[in-house]
């Protein structure tokens, strides 16, 4: 079979059960330059199909293609870079090339790395001006061909990077920098959303690159977060105090560029503009005080309100205005006068010029940019969406002052032109299920894109789903005997249970309700925090992996979309069962009636509620569900704490090839997981 198109590609000698057709479908689309969605359950080996498919086109084409693979989680770098190995294994000498990065911050080797977003970037400007950063300043091609020479995961390429030699000569060179410049050979690049999809990060490393949209065959992982990760992306804040802090640094940049100036004799016209977004930021600020003390005091019993972008820019024309009136006073007076004024037509632009320009680096992660650079992404977000329906801005009564956020209420508005220039995309996801809603929320054109619906290659008597009508966590119906038949499933679910249990619940509120007086003898309990880091979710692996060998099974809970519920593979069947409380529908808010609003008008009120609120909410189920079964020799009992999950608004939502048993009472929990672990064993335990 390896003969057939894509095969060849394969990170194993055959194709698993459902992969051919996957690989099929996604070449199908890929020929026409168009989007495929496919929604792959794991077990397909859905990473492999996608490279697979992906390689044939790029490999067929007459121009040079590369294949950028896009992940949300650095996590899910490891599963590409380890299966690229496989197939190079498989191919011999004809090797794939691959180059695996993150943010600059991530992957710097100086001791200010540990400095996050505009601190290190900063940090790293001045270092490389001033010739202080060795690593920078040295070049290494022989490690940007080491890079290329086998697939290395970004961790590994750091800390070789540390002891690379060179003719018998350490030469430690910028990882990031020597990744930048070997993905410019590499065959595939993998990398996170950011670098496509936040406009400033696309643009620099695109650049450093050489690589065109045009150029790029995508793979986009876990897609079903790309509608939520684009809004993200384009969500600003405001508040005075960005304002003001904005204002110190274009005081600094003027300061710097004034001592030039004074040392050269050459005044230009550049000194008066960078002297007026200076005045005009510090007049914004006092502008803003005034608006949002009245937004305070207009908030009443509300926590937040709906403003509209056009009262935040004029509030902008006001300060513009106020900065020219105190100009021509100066003029007219005979005083001193170093503002020059832009034209009414272009100050916006100028303003948002000025403040993009402020001479930082960019950090690739995106976090904790400069206050001025954050200024001019708010003003280009409501210049490009001001003025039509698709902008939701709120304020919100938080914090010392307040603050406005922007929300976008369409990502297919920055998604589907970028999909549109690329040479062909696979999105892939075992949630992304109904593709065509996902094709309409990042607005990928109907006429040549693909869809395809993949069913999961597990027995279903291995993964049996079992509901219960008894409890639910609807508001209305809330209580403490509700949440009493809560605990009473869990208990009897974990006392029934051989090995580790994990229940996901749809807030930290709920989760400590249910779980402040959960107590079983024998079991260990382990409930998620905030606060949890990468260390401490390796620490938790360990001990689930150990649990069984000591004989205490863990009880673990924790939140949908939170950091146990995605992202984490509880390979070697270290999880037995799975309970999901509640239905996770996103909390009431301005945003969410904002969104559900737009989503009615635009793909017509019977999309309405599904786009907006069940499917989203069903598919943080199905992600947590699915965290049991990583392998064909794993078993595990699924237990759905809500009857909602049962009615037809929410079980529409799930896989058509989904069968749920239902359960009356806690007894009726425990009896099925008794008959199930009595009956299903792992393929390990045979």
């Amino acid at each position: 079979m390896r003969e057939q198109a894509g095969h060849s590609w394969l990170a194993h000698p055959t194709p698993r059960e459902g992969q051919a057709e996957m690989i099929a479908a996604c070449i199908d689309t890929l020929q026409k330059g168009a989007a495929h969605l496919a929604s792959a359950p794991t077990g397909i080996g859905k990473t492999a199909a996608a490279l697979a498919a992906a390689l044939e086109i790029a490999n067929s084409s007459e121009e040079r293609k590369t294949i950028m693979f896009l992940t949300p989680r650095q996590s899910q770098h490891r599963i590409v870079v380890d299966t690229v190995r496989r197939i190079n294994e498989l191919r011999g000498e004809q090797k794939i090339t691959l180059v695996d990065m993150i943010g600059q911050s991530g992957m710097c080797v100086e001791p200010f790395a540990g400095n996050r977003g505009a601190s290190f970037s900063l940090m790293c400007s001045k270092h490389r001006q001033n010739k202080q950063c060795r690593p920078w300043l040295t070049n290494a091609p022989g490690f940007e061909k080491r890079i290329l020479s086998d697939p290395l995961h970004v961790d590994e390429l750091v800390e070789i990077s540390k002891t690379h030699m060179e003719n018998g000569e350490k030469k430690q060179t910028c990882p990031w920098k020597a990744a930048r410049n070997a993905a410019k050979e590499a065959q595939v690049i993998v990398c996170d959303y950011n670098h496509l999809f936040i406009e400033e990060v696309r643009n620099a490393s695109l650049k450093a690159m050489d690589l065109r949209l045009d150029d790029l065959i995508v793979i986009v992982d876990e897609a079903h977060n790309l509608p939520d990760r684009v809004r993200m992306g384009m969500q600003r804040r405001l508040t005075p105090t960005m304002v003001r802090n904005a204002a110190s640094e274009i005081e600094e940049h003027l300061g710097n560029m004034q001592r030039i100036a004074q040392i050269s004799g050459d005044m230009n016209e550049s000194i008066m503009l960078k002297s007026w977004s200076l005045a005009v930021c510090k007049e914004f600020r006092l502008v803003l005080v005034r608006e949002f003390k009245r937004m305070v005091s207009e908030l009443k019993d509300s926590d937040e309100m709906l403003i509209e972008a056009e009262d935040v820019l004029s509030w902008l024309n006001e300060s513009f205005d106020a900065v020219k009136a105190v100009a021509n006073q100066a003029t007219l007076t005979g005083g001193e006068n170093s503002l020059v004024t832009p034209d009414k037509k272009i100050r916006i632009q100028m303003f948002k010029h000025l403040l993009e320009t402020n001479e930082v680096d960019i950090d690739e992660d995106g976090d904790n940019e400069p206050s001025a650079h954050l200024l001019a992404h708010l003003i280009d977000v409501l210049a490009r969406f001001g003025s039509g329906p698709a902008l939701c801005l709120v304020f919100e009564g938080e914090g010392k002052d307040g603050r406005i956020v922007s929300h976008l209420l369409d990502a297919g508005l920055v998604a589907g032109p970028i999909f549109e220039r690329t040479a062909g995309s696979i999105l892939m996801s075992g949630t992304l299920d109904p593709p065509h809603m996902f094709a309409d929320l990042l607005g990928l054109e109907k006429s040549e894109r693909g869809e395809s619906i993949h069913p999961s290659p597990f027995a279903k008597e291995r993964r049996p789903i079992v509901v219960a009508s008894d409890v639910t966590t609807l508001y209305r119906e809330r209580g403490a005997d509700n949440t009493q038949k809560i605990r009473e499933h869990i208990y009897r679910l974990v006392q029934n249970t051989p090995g580790n249990v994990a229940i996901f619940v749809p807030s930290y509120s709920l989760l400590n309700e249910i779980f402040e007086t959960i107590h079983i003898p024998g079991v260990k309990k382990m409930v998620e925090s905030r606060t949890w880091t990468k260390k401490d979710i390796g620490a938790l692996m360990v001990d689930l992996e150990e649990a069984p060998k000591i004989g205490r099974p863990i009880l673990l809970a924790g939140v949908f979309n939170g950091k146990l519920s995605e992202g984490i593979d509880y390979a070697g069947g270290i999880l037995d069962a799975v309970g999901c409380v509640g239905i996770p529908n996103a909390p009431p808010s301005v945003f969410q009636k904002s969104l559900g609003g737009y989503i009615k008008d635009k793909f017509g009120p019977s999309n309405h509620w599904r786009y907006a609120n069940s499917q989203p909410a069903i598919n943080s189920i199905l992600q947590a569900m699915g965290r049991p079964i990583r392998a064909m020799g794993d078993r595990a009992l699924i237990v759905l704490l809500d009857r909602r999950n049962a009615e037809r608004t929410y079980s529409m939502c799930y896989p058509a090839d989904i069968r749920m048993n239902q359960v009356s009472n806690a007894d009726g929990t425990g009896r099925f997981a008794k008959r199930f672990f009595t009956k299903v064993k792992r393929e390990a335990d045979i």
